[in-house]
């Protein structure tokens, strides 16, 4: 019996050994599985930054061109371009006062602003004055013929209505 323990000992000890060494084996190649991967994360991650600095070029570029053309658009407006311009940023945005800024009131435009802003804190009171402002001079900007608005905002600098 101690020859069968024996035996069984030894066949415990083989299989136990070529348990280590499978195991030994399959983190070996896990370990180069997972080192090959990491090797292809930081590949993929190189391209991805590569091709997010090329988009963030583009964008600049895209936006420092559409800065050029709307400023060249704006420079060249004519008192008929500045009427339509005004008017109807009055209508929508003249309780901030971005018509008043088109004409070059920046006085009477920051007023206007001023107000808007302070409808957050007076439960929009001051931004419906500055609104209703806005609304009846972009109306009144828009039915003015393109002389007489000429006359009237450009030449003759009248601020209100």
């Amino acid at each position: 019996m101690s020859d069968d323990n024996k035996n069984l000992s030894d066949d415990l000890n083989d299989m136990l050994g070529d348990a280590k060494e499978g195991a030994k084996k399959a983190a070996d190649k896990a370990s180069e599985k997972a080192s090959e991967l990491a090797d292809d994360a930081r590949e993929l991650a190189s391209e991805a930054k590569e091709k997010a600095s090329e988009f963030a070029e583009d964008a600049k570029e895209t936006a420092s061109e559409f800065a050029d053309s709307a400023k060249d658009a704006f420079d060249k407006a004519s008192g008929d371009n500045k009427k339509v311009l005004a008017g109807i940023l009055g209508i929508l945005l003249g309780w901030l006062g971005v018509h008043k800024f088109i004409l070059g009131y920046n006085k009477e435009g920051m007023i206007l602003l001023v107000l808007g802003v302070l409808g957050f804190f007076t439960c929009g009171i001051t931004s419906g004055i500055s609104g209703i402002i806005g609304l009846v001079e972009g109306i009144i900007y828009l039915t003015k013929s393109d002389e007489e608005f000429l006359n009237t905002y450009q030449v003759g600098k009248k601020p209100w209505f």
